[in-house]
């Protein structure tokens, strides 16, 4: 059974909430660029589709990037937490630290991406813990770039933090959307 296979029929987390684990994820042979989200939310956990919601709306906007180039295959999508962790506090959930201890890196070892974009502070703490917060891991990664980017979570929760870092949108994104055009083109 290939990795794909035993990802889509993991139940792992089965039992922990109140709804049948659903993993959500895409990638294949052809991703050159790696999205390492937080976990799927409800749409995107009804649909099977990732970032299948308003903040994959954003998300796309923010790389230049509409569905159809988005899901072509180019980008591999990869949570912390395969499934949708429920709510807590009328939020959505944590991701489950298990999924993401069983499963990334063979996920990132088959698909050895040339970029990999870190999407709020799961993917960032886990990845690149050397960075205090998630605004100095946004920083770092675009003022000095490379293969290794950090985004805020492009969620309504996040509009807070967006009005404050307003160099956000003005600076790192367009060093972002220069390496995806490289890659992309």
């Amino acid at each position: 059974m290939n990795l794909s296979d035993q990802i889509s029929q993991c139940t792992l987390c089965a039992g922990d909430f109140d709804h049948a684990p659903n993993p959500v994820f895409q990638f294949s042979e052809h991703a050159r660029i790696l999205i390492i989200g937080q976990a799927p939310g409800i749409k995107a956990h009804e649909s099977n589709i990732p970032w299948n919601d308003a903040s994959g709306d954003k998300l796309r906007s923010w790389l230049g990037v509409d569905r159809e180039k988005f899901y072509s295959g180019l980008f591999a999508h990869m949570p912390m937490a395969f499934c949708f962790p429920g709510y807590k506090n009328g939020a959505d959930a944590p991701p489950p630290k298990i999924c993401a201890e069983t499963w990334h890196a063979s996920v990132i070892k088959q698909l050895n991406p040339a970029l990999t974009i870190h999407i709020g502070r799961y993917s960032q703490q886990y990845y690149l813990p050397q960075f205090k917060t998630l605004t100095e891991a946004v920083e770092a990664t675009t003022q000095s770039p490379g293969n290794r980017y950090v985004l805020p979570h492009p969620s309504g929760r996040n509009n807070r933090w967006l009005v404050r870092n307003p160099w956000f949108e003005a600076r790192s994104l367009p060093v972002l959307r220069k390496s995806l055009s490289v890659l992309l083109s």
